[in-house]
């Protein structure tokens, strides 16, 4: 299936005042916010491993 997803689709509940202001700020830096919260949670987790 060419157009299966590569990871599992997510939901999260997130307020329209923090959600439009990411992703507005995520596409000004040329990335998505699905990029960046990867990142953010790899952070995350890796931030125990310290």
């Amino acid at each position: 299936m060419p157009d299966s997803p590569k990871t599992p689709h997510r939901t999260f509940r997130i307020p329209d005042d923090e959600y439009v202001p990411a992703q507005q700020k995520a596409a000004a830096e040329g990335t998505t916010l699905t990029a960046v919260v990867r990142q953010k949670l790899r952070d995350y987790v890796e931030e125990d491993d310290e």
